[in-house]
């Protein structure tokens, strides 16, 4: 172009052809490669680390399901994972902890995008891994979980009468949620795993301090345990009683109270029931469990009647002790025992009670819960309430009695 006696050179930018890039992309995802163009913008978000007894659970949180590897190399012992077309955008510092069987983890990325993180592990363990859905406000999860090579014996459970021996008498403490599963959480940030975990060990204590009784505490410490798996442990443990414990949680703030429910037959007492059992019962779904991991010892085996309208039956008698003995402390939400099929009391052979403490949800009940008074308050009226059901069955003297045997030449008649 000829301006003011200058000529100009002007190049034109080739014109961008749309539809040509939409038929090359629509080609890629023929051929197989369209995962790649997604994967491409995958993010490691969070992680976190949470130490079992029987394992060290890693927890990834994604942007998007992620196409990935793991496997294990020796000499050293080492977990690797591998996730395709990955970045991390977390730190990984400050994941090991005391107890864990995690010495180390360091992360590095391939040319090909590929994102590796090396566990160093303190024993030989036995990796295994599942990818979670996007549930209850949760993203994709990777779950990575090391497990020791120590193995639970199988339970074998059979249909027996109970014999009221003088035994040491074991309860079974469960400590509702736990890990990645939060529970409920209070307006104030106050977790329900947090709490049930604080009462159940006060209530070990009490149980623990007491001639002839011993606690077994499902859950010591902060993670995850699947709810067949509880009733395993109880079952393992021998336990003659399951108190497992929870807070509860609604919309409207000013609702309080406490309530205790017990495994039904036929189904829920009421639709309350049932929803609470059906927020209780998804807990696997939010800690993370693997599709057919724990398997339930009484899927094909059938109790007799005898045995299980017998507990059921002192399942009803203890959660009315367990009321009675809570309403002294504080309000109580429904006067007479609940109903539904929780799974965390499928153990129909032995007598186990569901107890939700309080509304979370409630800005006043909330603080009482955090409250270590408080929280103690609630263990002991739950152990009170243990003894005086364990009076009624035989299988603990009365203080009328004791206090009898215990004066010198007192009639034994």
């Amino acid at each position: 172009m000829l301006r003011n006696g200058v000529i100009t050179v002007i190049r034109r930018r080739p014109a961008i052809r749309y539809s040509a890039i939409l038929r090359a992309v629509l080609l890629l995802g023929l051929m197989g490669w369209a995962h790649v163009v997604w994967a491409g913008s995958l993010t490691v978000q969070h992680a976190r680390l949470w130490t079992a007894p029987d394992h060290t659970r890693l927890v990834l949180d994604l942007s998007g399901p992620v196409d990935y590897r793991v496997f294990r190399l020796k000499s050293p012992e080492r977990i690797v994972v591998d996730m395709r077309q990955t970045s991390l955008h977390t730190r990984l510092d400050g994941l090991v902890r005391k107890g864990s069987v995690l010495a180390a983890i360091r992360h590095g990325k391939s040319k090909e995008g590929t994102l590796r993180l090396v566990m160093d592990v303190k024993e030989k363990v036995r990796p295994r891994s599942f990818l979670l859905k996007p549930m209850h406000g949760k993203p994709y999860r990777l779950v990575v979980d090391l497990m020791r090579q120590k193995k639970m014996r199988p339970v074998v459970v059979t249909a027996r009468v109970r014999v009221h021996a003088r035994k040491r008498i074991i309860i079974a403490v469960d400590a509702g949620h736990g890990g990645e599963d939060p529970g409920a959480t209070g307006p104030h940030g106050v977790k329900e795993k947090n709490v049930t975990l604080a009462v159940a060990k006060r209530l070990a204590r009490e149980i623990n301090a007491q001639p002839g009784m011993r606690a077994v505490l499902i859950r010591k410490g902060d993670y995850f345990v699947p709810l067949k798996r509880r009733v395993q442990l109880a079952r393992k443990a021998k336990a003659d009683l399951i108190i497992s414990i929870h807070a509860d949680s609604v919309r409207q703030r000013s609702v309080s109270g406490a309530s205790v429910y017990t495994m039904s037959e036929k189904g829920a007492s009421d639709h309350v029931a049932a929803m609470l059992a059906r927020k209780e019962n998804a807990s696997d779904a939010i800690g993370g469990v693997r599709p057919g991991e724990v398997r339930d010892p009484l899927v094909s085996r059938i109790l007799a009647d005898l045995v299980k309208r017998d507990s059921l039956n002192s399942a009803e008698l203890l959660a009315d002790e367990m009321l009675k003995h809570i309403r002294r402390i504080g309000p109580i939400k429904y006067s007479v025992p609940k109903h539904a099929r929780f799974v965390v009391l499928g153990a129909p052979e032995i007598p186990s009670v569901l107890v939700e403490l309080d509304y979370i949800s409630n800005p006043r009940r909330e603080r009482l819960l955090r409250s270590p008074r408080h929280q103690k308050q609630l263990a002991t009226a739950l152990f009170q309430a243990s003894k005086a059901f364990l009076r009624q069955q035989g299988r603990l003297p009365s203080p009328r009695r004791k206090a009898r045997l215990s004066i010198p030449g007192a009639s034994k008649s």
